[in-house]
């Protein structure tokens, strides 16, 4: 890669990073152009020589916000030492402090629910939900499969409809924690792995 092409790339990641925060605040109906440029602090001329739309440039946001989580998931996991039943605790909590710490663009993800539904997007933006979440899926459901495998989980556990289940219950805690303030994802989320993983485990 040229130092021009870096630079573009460097300068195209600004621009989906400040449009980011506009699209939280505002929403997408709301945001225009000339918000984003501000907050990136660039032209808004500038802004169509990456993003032909509002729309194109906020489907580029979604897939940052994707990546961003994937990849932020994929390496905690591989940090993650100890036993199946520990990597998933580790792996709970770890999610749920990821979202204390980027609450205010949780926003960003009710937009996209929207765009999935009803928006001239929504068969991208749905095609990216389907791959984003069997991806995670996958990774969790690989964890289960290998406490199945060291006979630390009972065998005759379904570990990808248990998978599906637990990432249900991860979007539901942060949906509820968003509409109320008093609502402890973290502590809930604690209690229901607990119990969840005293289900998985084998009896000796």
């Amino acid at each position: 890669m040229t130092v021009k092409d870096r630079q573009r790339k460097e300068k195209k990641v600004h621009i989906v990073q400040a449009a980011a925060k506009v699209f939280a605040q505002k929403g997408f109906s709301r945001t225009v152009m000339a918000d984003i440029a501000v907050e990136a602090g660039i032209g808004k001329g500038t802004i169509y020589e990456y993003f032909d739309s509002k729309e194109d440039l906020f489907f580029a946001v979604f897939q940052w916000f994707v990546h961003k989580i994937g990849v932020e998931t994929r390496v905690r996991v591989s940090a993650l030492g100890g036993s199946a039943s520990e990597r998933l605790e580790a792996l709970n909590d770890s999610l749920i402090n990821s979202w204390l710490e980027m609450e205010e663009l949780y926003t960003l993800i009710m937009e996209f629910w929207a765009a999935s539904s009803s928006s001239q997007m929504k068969g991208k933006f749905k095609g990216a939900f389907r791959e984003g979440y069997s991806e995670f899926r996958h990774i969790v459901s690989a964890l289960i499969r290998d406490g199945i495998d060291r006979g630390e989980f009972r065998s005759d556990v379904d570990a990808e409809s248990v998978a599906a289940a637990l990432v249900g219950t991860w979007d539901a805690l942060l949906l509820q924690a968003w509409f109320d303030d008093a609502f402890d994802p973290f502590a809930t989320a604690r209690s229901f792995m607990s119990a969840l993983i005293g289900g998985l485990k084998k009896e000796w």
